[in-house]
């Protein structure tokens, strides 16, 4: 199937068009990508539009047959229409399968980005040949994307997979507006926070990290920060991986027990800093699982990796059209 996939991002949004199969994505073009927040939401759709239609202007052997949209939720997939994102300010209750199909004559689907990053780790990378399987978000934010007897399960609204707000303790770094919630410690933001919280604490005792010298400097604290002084065996960065291994580890226990799931496959934060949070995670779900579930799931990371967002889009566009999900 040859496709147009849209991935609209909190930091950058981009068009590509590419031929997808059951078992393989080739991206053949890809129209440069937009810093999302520096256009407003109409003023994104119009350039979407733009790019779609230079996509459909490209000479190729196959026709278009459809465009895969791919956005952070909360979205409605049945009406196509973006509700109210937090990653994207001012985009609410935006009808986008309507005016895309509208201005190009393209059939279209809208799917929650985790849940396209579900379909493309499903059928393309770490967790092919499952009929259940999880594939957790770890960046920006956290979210899920669940298969569930070889399908995707989307909940009775469009909200299963939302496990940023669980919270997982009392006190932490603040996630998805709660405190001590999944996606407070397992998330850029999130081990950001608590960098800075146990920075805050040493530099209160008359330390000086290695992270972070003086108050002053506390925020040019990164999670990247964090992860790269960590590999170069900072003992204090190691010390806030490993809460945040501890925490994933938790957060883990719960859905290997609830779903019973064949792999659970991890991208971004987790595979960049894979050998310094999975041990900890690691020794919780031994000690917090049942021995059969835990005995039949991997935990793994993510395949596509960076390209995902791409391959992701495109996939949506080739599972719907074939399910035909949404009508």
């Amino acid at each position: 199937m040859r496709a147009v996939g849209v991935d609209i991002g909190g930091t950058k949004s981009a068009v590509c068009l590419g031929e997808v199969s059951e078992d393989q994505a080739h991206i053949l073009y890809k129209c440069i990508p937009r810093k999302t927040k520096t256009y407003s939401a109409q003023e994104m759709l119009d350039s979407i539009v733009k790019d779609i239609l230079f996509c459909m202007q490209l000479k190729t052997s196959d026709k278009i047959e459809g465009i895969g949209i791919s956005c952070g939720g909360p979205l409605n997939s049945k009406t196509g229409t973006i509700l109210s994102p937090p990653n994207l300010p001012g985009w609410d209750n935006i009808p986008i399968v309507k005016y895309l199909e509208e201005k190009t004559g393209l059939k279209a689907w809208l799917c929650n980005d985790a849940n396209a990053c579900a379909l493309a780790e499903w059928k393309l990378g770490a967790g092919k040949g499952c009929s259940n399987m999880i594939f957790m978000t770890f960046g920006t934010g956290l979210g899920a994307g669940i298969i569930l007897n070889g399908r995707l399960y989307t909940g009775t609204n469009d909200m299963a997979g939302e496990l940023g707000h669980i919270r997982l303790s009392n006190f932490g770094p603040v996630g998805y507006g709660k405190m001590g919630s999944f996606e407070g410690f397992c998330s850029g933001g999130g081990i950001t926070q608590l960098a800075k919280m146990m920075i805050m604490e040493e530099l209160q005792l008359g330390n000086k990290p290695f992270l972070c010298r003086t108050f002053s400097d506390l925020e040019t604290v990164t999670a990247e920060k964090v992860g790269l002084a960590a590999k170069d065996g900072d003992i204090l960065a190691m010390e806030i991986l490993k809460h945040v291994g501890i925490q994933l580890g938790k957060g883990l226990s719960i859905l290997i027990d609830l779903l019973n799931p064949e792999k659970i496959v991890i991208g971004s934060i987790f595979s960049r800093c894979y050998d310094e949070i999975w041990p900890w995670a690691e020794a919780v779900i031994r000690e917090e699982t049942l021995p059969l579930t835990r005995q039949v799931c991997q935990v793994v990371e993510s395949k596509l990796s960076e390209s995902v967002g791409d391959i992701a889009a495109l996939m949506v566009a080739h599972y719907y059209s074939n399910w035909e999900i949404i009508k």
